[in-house]
């Protein structure tokens, strides 16, 4: 093997690696974007109501902040590779039985609450994924190989694009499958829906079983030593609260709606989740110029003048339904190209290694109480903003996006004073100076990492199989 072609076999490596990591947050963004869009044609308005979709959507949410908290913890105690393993397996077994969901006697009362629970359990899987896969997919990206310009790129495109694909295709699926079975099989349609979300999980699984836990893991964990949470939160309290509210923010304004047509809503689902793709791909090639920070706010501004345009010419707009999803799609992408990629990244690496994955699980958690916060709030919203204007029909509807707006400004004015820029390698970096941090208050950093055999462990034995071969 010639000496270039050795220098190339690592990165590719790495980048797969980063990739193995991140990847399972596909079945995130298709396990939330996949339910609940036929349920009520189903079984009917009258046992499926608005109410009951919700909660069902609520349960989800908190099972994934239970998963975001818990196994934020794990992945710091216990390691990245347990954690990502678990989550995928919960995934796994939970998107298989949510299709499976049956009440006793087939009744409706009795499907919906094995529903609910398989959904919170789900949720519990999915928000594992954020402190276990993401955490790991940024350590890996400052793994020799990986070139210093593209290592926010990778993690960009390995864990928010997955996000992004995963809701583009839980539209998909479900149009395609309704165009094969057609309105008098919806069962199918969404049972088949909710069980293909085991595919994507189960191949993600197979690809981390030869994983090795990331080199900062290693070096700076507090696996086996005592956590000294005081002197952290002193240090890093402002950072994550900053991270914390724009997570919160990011997550709460975004607006959906609906229609009575099966295929419009899926039709139209697809078209408008198609423009997440152009936003965090072109996010990812800009934020290691940018740099997370100034991409994020970059993203915000662009976001909120779109939803100020948007708000100001809803009448016209609705009007015309593909201009207004044009508009509402480039809404969207500029969230993508900002928040949506560059949050995690920040929760990812702004903390040291020996919590991070508590620090990413704590500010994803209030992003995704923002999340639910938003799908009680805004119909109160939109009738509120109706009720004192009740001469103008359309008034309602552009109050989310009068709102939303001004939150992505309040937003960005979060991050611009309070959001510390991220350099290349600024992990190791952060590592170095949180040892000086405590060693300077007299904790004895000697405890931290793995200890010898645990870290050569898993390289021993791959060597051992080497040498009989």
């Amino acid at each position: 093997m010639s000496v270039e072609q050795y220098k190339k076999k690592p990165g590719l490596s790495q980048v797969s690696l980063i990739f193995a990591c991140g990847t399972a947050l596909f079945s995130d963004g298709y396990a939330n974007g996949v339910i609940g869009s036929v349920l009520k044609r189903i079984y009917g308005a009258d046992k499926v109501n608005t109410n009951y979709s919700n909660t069902i959507n609520s349960l989800a949410f908190a099972g994934t902040v239970v998963g975001m908290l818990v196994f934020g913890y794990l992945s710091d105690k216990l390691g990245r590779k347990f954690g990502m393993m678990a989550a995928t397996g919960i995934v796994a077994v939970f998107s298989g039985l949510s299709a499976a969901s049956s009440g006793a006697h087939h009744s409706v009362s009795g499907l919906l609450a094995m529903l609910s629970a398989c959904r919170f359990l789900l949720g519990i899987g999915i928000g594992a994924e954020y402190p276990c896969g993401s955490v790991a997919a940024s350590e890996q990206s400052e793994e020799p190989g990986i070139s210093k310009n593209a290592q926010h790129r990778w993690f960009a495109l390995a864990t928010n694009t997955m996000i992004d694909f995963g809701f583009v295709v839980a539209a998909f699926v479900p149009l395609v499958l309704f165009w094969i079975f057609g309105e008098n099989h919806l069962r199918a349609v969404w049972r088949l829906s909710l069980g293909l979300g085991v595919v994507p999980a189960l191949l993600v699984l197979v690809w981390r079983l030869r994983m090795e836990e990331p080199t900062r893991y290693k070096k700076d964990s507090m696996a086996r030593a005592r956590v000294p949470y005081l002197l952290i939160l002193r240090r890093y309290w402002v950072s994550l609260t900053a991270i914390s509210i724009t997570w919160f923010i990011y997550d709460f304004i975004t607006i959906t709606g609906g229609n009575d047509s099966l295929t419009v809503v899926f039709g139209w689902s697809v078209v408008i989740n198609l423009f997440y793709i152009p936003g965090t791909l072109g996010g990812a090639f800009v934020v290691d110029y940018l740099g997370p920070k100034y991409t994020m706010i970059t993203g915000l501004i662009l976001q909120a003048i779109i939803g100020f345009i948007m708000s100001g010419l809803y009448t016209q707009l609705t009007n015309h339904i593909a201009a207004f999803a044009v508009v509402y799609g480039i809404f969207l992408s500029f969230g993508e190209l900002g928040p949506g990629n560059c949050l995690g990244m920040l929760a990812a690496k702004s903390g040291p290694t020996a919590v991070r994955g508590q620090f990413y699980g704590i500010a994803a958690a209030v992003g995704k109480i923002g999340a639910f916060g938003g799908t009680w709030a805004w119909q109160r919203i939109v009738d509120d903003f109706q009720r004192r204007h009740p001469n103008d029909p359309n008034i309602g509807q552009t109050g989310p996006f009068w709102i939303g707006s001004g939150l992505a400004i309040v937003s960005a004015l979060v991050t611009f004073f309070f959001v510390r820029p991220l350099s290349h390698d600024c992990m190791a970096e952060e590592d170095r100076q949180f040892r000086e941090y405590l060693e300077a208050h007299g904790y004895d950093t000697s405890q931290m990492g793995l200890i010898e055999s645990e870290t050569n462990s898993v390289s021993s034995v791959a060597d051992e199989k080497v040498s009989k071969v």
